[in-house]
Parts: C-alpha cells; sequence; structure tokens
C-alpha cells in the first residue's frame, strides 16, 4: 500500500489527477485480469488523456460564447433539400479552416444557417483551432465604438485572435457607414489569415443598403468572397414547422417566404 501511495502522490505532482483519482480501482481491476504492466499503463493514461480533452473541449466552447450546441449529425438534411449535403460534410472537414476560406450561408430566418455555422464552430474545436462566435449587430457595435474611442486595432484583437469567426445573422440591423467601414477593417485584417462563417438572410446586392455605403459594401464582399463556399438555403423556418406540428396554425401559413436572396455564387 505504501508503493500505491506513494504512485498516487507522484501522479498528482505531476497534475495527472484524474489517473490520481482512480489509480486504486484501475489497479484492482488489472489485478483481477492478469493484465501485464504495459496494458495497465494504458489503461490508467488513457483514461487521463480523455479526461484532459473533455476539459479542453469543455473550456474552447465556453470561450467560443457558442449560443447552443448542435452538431453537423444532428442537422436535418432531409427537411431542408435544397442543402447541397455533400458540400457541407466536405466543409466538415476543415479545410477551409488550412486554407483561411470563408463560409456564407444565406436564407431567410429559421432555415438552419445558425445551426450550420455552430456545428462547424464545434467541429473546428474538436480540430483544435479557436472558434469565437458574435452576433452581427453586436461585433459591429463593439467595433464602432473602438473605433471612437481610438482603440479600434487593440479591440481588434479580440476579433482576429480565434482561427474561425462565426458572425450570424447579419443585415438584421442596419450597420451605418462607421458600422461598415469597421467591419470592413475587420474582414480586410482576417483576408487570406483566418476563416469567417458568416450567415445573413440579405443577398449581397442588398449589402449596400445594410452597410450604408456602396463603396465599403463592394470592398467587404471583394475580401469576403474571394475565397469562399457559399450555401444558400431555401425552405421552411424550423421554427414554423414546430408550430404547426403543435396545430398553431396551417401549413401554409407556416412557409416561409423565398429568401430575398441570389443565386449562390460559384465557389470561387
Amino acid at each position: 500500500m505504501i508503493a500505491v501511495a506513494k504512485a498516487r502522490q507522484y501522479l498528482e505532482e505531476l497534475k495527472l489527477t484524474q489517473a490520481a483519482e482512480v489509480m486504486e480501482s484501475r489497479l484492482e481491476a488489472a489485478a483481477q485480469k492478469e493484465l501485464p504492466y504495459a496494458e495497465f499503463l494504458v489503461d490508467l493514461l488513457g483514461i487521463e488523456a480523455r479526461a484532459r480533452r473533455e476539459r479542453y473541449l469543455t473550456t474552447r466552447t465556453r470561450l467560443a460564447h457558442l449560443p447552443f450546441h448542435k452538431t453537423l449529425e444532428e442537422f436535418d438534411f432531409a427537411f431542408q433539400p435544397s442543402i447541397d449535403e455533400r458540400q457541407v460534410r466536405e466543409l466538415g472537414t476543415l479545410a477551409f479552416v488550412g486554407d483561411a476560406a470563408n463560409v456564407v450561408l444565406l436564407g431567410p430566418p429559421g432555415v438552419g444557417k445558425t445551426h450550420l455555422a455552430v456545428a462547424l464552430g464545434l467541429r473546428a474545436i474538436e480540430q483544435g483551432y479557436g472558434v469565437y462566435f458574435a452576433r452581427a449587430h453586436g461585433l459591429v457595435e463593439d467595433l464602432r465604438r473602438a473605433q471612437a474611442e481610438h482603440r479600434l486595432d487593440r479591440r481588434l484583437r479580440v476579433y482576429l485572435a480565434p482561427k474561425v469567426l462565426i458572425v450570424d445573422e447579419f443585415g438584421v440591423w442596419p450597420c451605418g457607414r462607421e458600422g461598415a467601414t469597421a467591419l470592413f477593417a475587420l474582414v480586410s485584417a482576417r483576408y487570406e489569415r483566418g476563416s469567417i462563417i458568416l450567415t445573413s438572410n440579405k443577398g449581397f446586392a442588398e449589402w449596400g443598403e445594410v452597410l450604408g455605403d456602396e463603396v465599403v459594401a463592394t470592398a467587404i464582399l471583394d475580401r469576403l468572397l474571394h475565397h469562399s463556399h457559399i450555401l444558400n438555403v431555401r425552405g421552411e423556418s424550423y421554427r414554423l414547422r414546430e408550430k404547426r406540428r403543435a396545430g398553431l396554425f396551417g401549413r401554409a401559413a407556416g412557409r416561409s417566404p423565398e429568401p430575398a436572396t441570389e443565386s449562390a455564387r460559384e465557389e470561387r
């Protein structure tokens, strides 16, 4: 027992806390099964490795500020046949992150754009990439305020640090010219350095109106779309589907209108 206590002490000193906690029970199990020392060691260190990975994923997910936890496996492709499932699965390999390319998801509210964005973010976290999620309105307002206070460069670092930046619900609120120039600074700074996953209910032709400046909108789109994958989601709102299932209204009332977005461009 002295040796067991000493081994546990060493594990704790090495901060192998999970291994230290389960060592005695795993040692007893190994003795009953007459496992070789090497297999016992693999078992014990495997428990520690899995615990550390879980802690890592939990911490990185919390720091990402994701609004919910939904995976690609949970997405209902059958309900949204307009989505090319093969393209989404390919995006799930995260090759676009390695290429510092962007993903733009266009479509009306409720069709699953944010679900897909979050799912890709979770996949990126699992692969060791830094991820940060922000609503477009809050992000633009944050940058606009920082610009007005002459600290934009310092504030931009928050949004430049993660390898994947998710910008959700662009176009729901107008930006204004000051916000538009601040957003341009962010997109320019991330250009060919890190990926942006952006969701929007506005077609590209409407971005000038949202940003309050056609020239700035063109400049942002030029950088955002240069290396990009575009998914145009046309379909019914998941939320309205649930309400219809609950009998709150009929099918006709529950169907989302066709999105006011232009056809998805070819991947560039």
